[in-house]
């Protein structure tokens, strides 16, 4: 896997906690450098554990799925990228009438909501043999500068134009995208779709 692979990959993780973030500096009345470096240091954090956490799993069960890791991933990568879709397309709402997510109960959970794709995407790393700790710390710091992005844009713009539903989109793409990469360059897909159609 190449940077450029891990930093799609990494900005196509963060941009739920984009999402998220870009609605909570548009719904907060006052944004602090405080309140930015809280959401952000927190989704930035449980991006990487997540993802660390998926990888760990993915450990114990390498030798188990190695004849077909690739499939996995590409599977993993696709269930992530249509759900990412979906959500972008209906709409829903990710922050929810919480007053201040940068605090409290509210704060924990959106860190969480925000970086289960990560469990996923980690698990995929796992199988692929791809080592850990590099990887992590991209996510993580991506998922931090995408946040404090984020906030920062939407406490400037004052209403949602739904730029968060469309992010969520283009992500899912991003992940489906490498999904079929993975693929094709384990499988060299390619020359399987032409002997099927010859």
């Amino acid at each position: 896997m190449t940077f450029f692979h891990l930093l799609a990959i990494s900005f196509a993780l963060a941009v739920d906690a984009f999402a998220v973030a870009l609605a909570a500096g548009i719904r907060m009345p006052r944004l602090g450098s405080k309140d930015v470096l809280r959401l952000a240091w927190h989704f930035g954090f449980f991006q990487a554990g997540m993802a660390g956490l998926g990888w760990s799993f993915g450990l114990g069960l390498r030798e188990w799925v190695q004849p077909w890791d690739h499939w996995l991933a590409f599977g993993l990568l696709l269930l992530v990228g249509l759900n990412m879709i979906r959500c972008g397309l209906s709409g829903e709402e990710e922050v929810g009438d919480m007053v201040d997510p940068t605090r409290g109960l509210s704060l924990v959970l959106l860190s969480v909501a925000t970086s289960i794709d990560a469990l996923a995407v980690g698990f995929s790393f796992s199988v692929l043999e791809v080592a850990a700790l590099f990887p992590l710390l991209v996510i993580g710091s991506v998922a931090f500068l995408m946040t404090a992005l984020g906030m920062y844009w939407g406490h400037r713009m004052a209403k949602s134009f739904g730029i968060g539903a469309w992010a969520e989109v283009l992500g899912g793409l991003v992940l489906m995208g490498i999904g079929l990469r993975i693929l094709h360059e384990h499988t060299d897909l390619t020359q399987k779709i032409m002997q099927f159609f010859s």
